[in-house]
C-alpha cells in the first residue's frame, strides 16, 4: 500500500500536467500535505512504519535529556527487541542516569537492567557506571543489590575506585547483612588480584587497596561487631599478604580481634613496641589496646599480670607530643606464632592514623581511661582484680599490689577502703590476709579496719578469730596514732579506746564488685587456653594434636566454643580434609542441639563453602536449610559462584545416567535440589 501511494506521488511531481493545473488539483493538495509530513518530520515515524535503529536511539537520548526515565527505559524496551542491545555509551547512560535517582523503584529498574545486560553481554557494562550505581544502591541501604554489582565489576578483573568502594562500604557496613556482603566483597577482591599477580612488579597494581588502610579498619571493625572472628582472621591476614601499612586504628583493631579469640600473646607481642611508641596524639587510641590486655589477663586468671599491669600503668612515663626516644620507625603486628611458617606479620605506622574512621572514646570493656593525659585504670578494673585474687585465693598477690603501690609512691586506692568493701561483702578471711600482709610489710592499715573486722567475726559468733584479732590489736596498739589506751582490748570496751569510728557504709566499689561478681566465670580461663592449643596445633596442620586437645577439653567437661569448631574447620580446610569436616558438623549439631553451642552465621557460611568445595551437596543442602529456617543470610551469589567455579559440569544431563545406585541417585537430587536453590540451570 506504501509503495502504491509513493508510486503515485512520484508520478503526479512529474508529469506533464502544466503547473497551474497541478496548483488547483485536488489530487495535487493530497499530495503536498503527504509531502510536508515526510519530508519535514523525518524524525517521526509512520503508523505502519517499524521504528528505525537511529529514531530509537534518538527517542532514547532525547528522553534521558528530558529526565523522561520512563520513555527512554520503554525505547530501550523496543530496541531491544528489535535490534538487541544497544552500544555501551547508551546503557551506561542510562545507568548513571538511574543511579542519580532518587526513588528506589528507579534503582531496582537499574539493577534490573544490569542483570539482564550481564547475563546476554558483560563486555557491554562500564565499570564506572556500575561503580555509581553500587554507591547509590549502598546508600540507599540496599546491600544485596549493591553486593552483586560490585562482584560483576570484579568478574571483569578490574579493580573497583578505592575510594568510591571505601564510600558503598561506609554505608553497607551499617546492617548486619551488608556486614558480611562488604566483608566477603573485600576478601574476594584481594584474593582476586592477588591470584593476578604472578611477577613482584605487578603488586603495583594493588597499590590503591595496599595504601587505603581504613578500608580494612572499617571491615575489621563490623568482623568484631557481628563476631565473625573466621573472616576477621582472614581479612588480617590478606593485609599481610597484600602489604598494607597499616596505622593506629589497625593496632586497635586488631587487638580487638585477638581479644575476641582470646591471643594474649600477641596483644603482649604487640605491648613491647607500643609503650616505647604511645604519644599524647594518639594515646587515645592505643587507651583501646590497653583496655584489651588488660581484659585477657582478667579472662586468664592471671591477677599476677593484671596486677602488674595496674602498676606498669601508672608508672609508664607521660607521654609527649613527639615520640618517645625519636622512635618514628614501622612497627610489626604479629598474627599467630612467628615460629610457624604460617604466620602473618602486619606493617603499621605508629604516627599514620587516618581522622576519618571515628573510633569511639570509651574503652570496650570500661577498664582503662584517659584522665588528664594518662592512662589510669577503673574501679571496674580493680573490683575485678579483687575478685580474681579472692576466689583463687591468691590473696599475696593484691597485698603485693599495695605493697608495690606504696613503694613507689603511687596513689591507687587505699587498702583500708579495700579491706572495708571485703569486709562488707563477707570475704572476711581476704580482709584478714590483707592486713596481715601490709602489717608484716610495716604499711599502716588503720584501726577501722581491725574494727570493722572485728565486728565482723562478732556478728557471725567466730569467737576464734574474735579473739586472735583482739590480741592483735593489743601488740599494734602502741603503733596506731588512733588507739589511746594501755589497757588490754575486749570485744566490750574497744569503742571507746578508738578516737572516731569510721561510718560502716555502703561505697562505689562495692557497688563495683557485686556487679563484677555476677558475670566471674570461673572456668573461662580454661577454655581459652585449651582453645588457644587448638588455634595454634590447627595452624601448624598438626590435625590430630588438636583433635587430641579437643577430647581433652570434653574429659575436663569444659564445654568447647564456636571458636573451638572455628579453629579446627580453618585447619581442616587448608588439608582439604572435607570427610573429617563432615564428622566436625555431626559434632557441632549435636552440641547445639543439646543447648550448649550457640551456632554463628560465619561457622554455618564457612561449612558451606567447604562442602560445595568436597561435593557433599547433602550437607550443603542440610545448611542451607537450617539458615533459612533460623533467618540466617544465605549468600546465594557467593555459594552459585563456588560451585559453577568447582562442578560447572556436574551432572550436567541430571537424566542421561542410567542403572545409577541408590547413593547416586541422592547425589543427583541433591545437586539438582543445589541448582533450583542456586537458580542454575
Amino acid at each position: 500500500m506504501r509503495r502504491l501511494f509513493l508510486a503515485c506521488c512520484r508520478y503526479l511531481q512529474f508529469t506533464s500536467v502544466p503547473d497551474a493545473i497541478r496548483a488547483t488539483s485536488p489530487v495535487n493538495n493530497v499530495y503536498g500535505s503527504w509531502r510536508r509530513y515526510i519530508f519535514t518530520n523525518a524524525d517521526k515515524v509512520l503508523p505502519w512504519e517499524a521504528p528505525s535503529r537511529e529514531i530509537l536511539l534518538r527517542k532514547i537520548n532525547c528522553a534521558m535529556k528530558d529526565g523522561n526515565v520512563e520513555e527512554a527505559l520503554q525505547s530501550l524496551s523496543n530496541y531491544k527487541k528489535l535490534h538487541g542491545l544497544p552500544e555501551p555509551r547508551v546503557l551506561n547512560s542510562i545507568i548513571v542516569s538511574l543511579s542519580y535517582m532518587s526513588s528506589r523503584r528507579w534503582l531496582q529498574r537499574a539493577f534490573d537492567m544490569v542483570l539482564s545486560v550481564y547475563q546476554i553481554n558483560r563486555n557491554l557494562l562500564n565499570c564506572g557506571s556500575l561503580m555509581r550505581l553500587a554507591l547509590a544502591l549502598a546508600r540507599d541501604q540496599m546491600p544485596i543489590p549493591a553486593s552483586t554489582v560490585l562482584r560483576i565489576i570484579l568478574e571483569s578483573r578490574k579493580l573497583p575506585d578505592v575510594d568510591m568502594l571505601t564510600m558503598s562500604f561506609l554505608h553497607m557496613l551499617k546492617s548486619q547483612v551488608g556486614s558480611y556482603l562488604a566483608t566477603d566483597v573485600l576478601i574476594e577482591t584481594c584474593e582476586s588480584f592477588l591470584d593476578q599477580v604472578t611477577d613482584r612488579r605487578e603488586m603495583k597494581k594493588l597499590d590503591p587497596i595496599k595504601n587505603n588502610a581504613t578500608l580494612f579498619n572499617m571491615v575489621l571493625e563490623s568482623c568484631v561487631t557481628f563476631k565473625c572472628i573466621i573472616k576477621a582472621q582472614k581479612i588480617m591476614e590478606l593485609m599481610s599478604l597484600i602489604g598494607v601499612v597499616a596505622d593506629v586504628n589497625t593496632v586497635v583493631m586488631a587487638s580487638r580481634v585477638f581479644e575476641m579469640v582470646g591471643q594474649r600473646d600477641e596483644l603482649i607481642h604487640m605491648k613491647r613496641s607500643i609503650d616505647s611508641l604511645t604519644s599524647l596524639t594518639f594515646l587515645q587510641y592505643y587507651l583501646h589496646f590497653y583496655d584489651s590486655l588488660l581484659s585477657l589477663h582478667f579472662k586468664y586468671n592471671d591477677m599476677d599480670a593484671a596486677a602488674k599491669f595496674l602498676i606498669d600503668l601508672h608508672q609508664q612515663p607521660k607521654p609527649g607530643v613527639l615520640f618517645c626516644n625519636g622512635l618514628q620507625k614501622q612497627s610489626i603486628i604479629q598474627i599467630g606464632s612467628g615460629n610457624l611458617k604460617s604466620g602473618y606479620k602486619i606493617m603499621f605506622d605508629p604516627k599514620k592514623v587516618d581522622r576519618g574512621f571515628v573510633l569511639g572514646t570509651e574503652s570496650q570493656f570500661g577498664l582503662v581511661v584517659l584522665t588528664d593525659g594518662n592512662l589510669l585504670h577503673t574501679e571496674k578494673a580493680l573490683a575485678k582484680l579483687i575478685i580474681g585474687c579472692v576466689k583463687s585465693r591468691n590473696m599475696h598477690i593484691l597485698s603485693n599490689f599495695f605493697i608495690m603501690s606504696c613503694q613507689y609512691g603511687l596513689e591507687l586506692i587505699s587498702p583500708q577502703d579495700v579491706v572495708t568493701a571485703c569486709i562488707q561483702m563477707g570475704w572476711l578471711h581476704a580482709a584478714h590476709d590483707i592486713i596481715d600482709n601490709l602489717e608484716s610489710a610495716g604499711i599502716p592499715v588503720g584501726i577501722t579496719g581491725y574494727v570493722s573486722l572485728l565486728r565482723a567475726y562478732e556478728k557471725e559468733n567466730k569467737s576464734e578469730e574474735v579473739n586472735g584479732l583482739l590480741q592483735q590489736i593489743q601488740k599494734m596498739a602502741s603503733t596506731m596514732d588512733d588507739v589511746h589506751t594501755d589497757s588490754p582490748f575486749t570485744i566490750n570496751n574497744i569503742a571507746e579506746v578508738v578516737k572516731y569510728e569510721m561510718s560502716f557504709s555502703s561505697s562505689s566499689l562495692v557497688a563495683a564488685l557485686a556487679d563484677e561478681i555476677k558475670h566471674y566465670n570461673p572456668g573461662e580461663h580454661l577454655a581459652l587456653e585449651l582453645n588457644n592449643s587448638v588455634l595454634f596445633f590447627c595452624k601448624a596442620k598438626m590435625m590430630e594434636d588438636a583433635l587430641c586437645t579437643y577430647k581433652c577439653m570434653r574429659e575436663q567437661n569444659i564445654r568447647p566454643t564456636s571458636h573451638t569448631f572455628c579453629h579446627m574447620l580453618c585447619g581442616y580446610s587448608s588439608m582439604d580434609m572435607h570427610r573429617e569436616i563432615t564428622m566436625l558438623w555431626g559434632e557441632i549439631k549435636r552440641r547445639h542441639e543439646y543447648g550448649e553451642l550457640d551456632l554463628d552465621r560465619d561457622l554455618l557460611d564457612s561449612l558451606v563453602l567447604n562442602f560445595l568445595k568436597g561435593g557433599y551437596f547433602s550437607r550443603v543442602m542440610e545448611i542451607i536449610s537450617y539458615m533459612s529456617k533460623h533467618n540466617i543470610y544465605c549468600d546465594k551469589w557467593k555459594y552459585r559462584r563456588a560451585f559453577l567455579k568447582l562442578h560447572k559440569n556436574l551432572y550436567r544431563n541430571l537424566d542421561s545416567l542410567h542403572d545409577k545406585t541408590e547413593a547416586q541417585s541422592k547425589r543427583i537430587e541433591d545437586v539438582r535440589a543445589f541448582r533450583l536453590w542456586a537458580s542454575i540451570k
